[in-house]
C-alpha cells in the first residue's frame, strides 16, 4: 500500500471503522483441468464459471481438456465451483511448458496423458533430482560427441 492510499485512508470521514479495510483480489487467470468430452460438457462447464462474480472471460479448450477463466476471483473457490456444478473430476492445470522443466523425462514429471509441448509440473524439486554433471564432465563429454565440429581434429 503506498503513502497516499494510507493517507487518504486515515482521513476519510466516510467510514468509521478503519481497521475492516476491504481487501482488493487481483486480476488473475486460472487454469483447471476438467475432462470434457461433447459440445455438451463443453458448454456445461463454461455455463457453470460464467455467472460467477469477478469473472472477466472463459475460454473452454475441449483438446486439451482445459478451462481458462480471467477475472477477480479466487482460484480455489472456482474449482469447487466447476466440480459442484458440473459434478466432474476437477483439478488445478498440472502442466506447464515443456521447456520449463529441467529433465522433462524424468520420474514423476513426464506425463502420457499430457498435452503436447507439456509435463507436468513438480511442487517438490528434490523428489526428482538426478545429478548434474559439472563444467569439467560436460566439456569432455562433448568434445567427442558427434555434434562437435571440431572432434575429429581431437582424434
Amino acid at each position: 500500500m503506498g503513502a497516499l492510499d494510507h493517507l487518504s485512508n486515515m482521513f476519510d470521514c466516510s467510514s468509521g471503522d478503519h481497521k475492516k479495510h476491504k481487501r482488493r483480489k487481483q486480476l488473475q487467470t486460472v487454469e483447471i483441468k476438467v475432462k470434457i468430452d461433447c459440445e455438451g460438457c463443453e458448454r456445461k462447464v463454461r455455463r457453470s464459471v460464467e455467472g460467477m462474480k469477478g469473472v472477466s472471460s472463459v475460454t473452454v479448450e475441449p483438446k486439451q481438456n482445459k478451462l481458462t477463466v480471467v477475472g477477480y476471483v479466487d482460484p480455489d473457490k472456482v474449482v469447487s465451483r466447476v466440480a459442484y456444478r458440473t459434478g466432474k473430476k476437477v483439478e488445478l492445470w498440472p502442466y506447464v511448458p515443456y521447456d520449463m522443466v529441467a529433465h522433462p523425462y524424468a520420474q514423476g514429471v513426464y506425463d502420457k496423458k499430457a498435452p503436447s509441448g507439456y509435463v507436468r509440473y513438480d511442487q517438490d524439486p528434490s523428489r526428482n533430482q538426478l545429478a548434474r554433471a559439472n563444467s569439467i564432465e560436460v566439456r569432455y563429454t562433448t568434445a567427442f560427441s558427434d555434434e562437435n565440429t571440431n572432434a575429429c581434429a581431437i582424434m
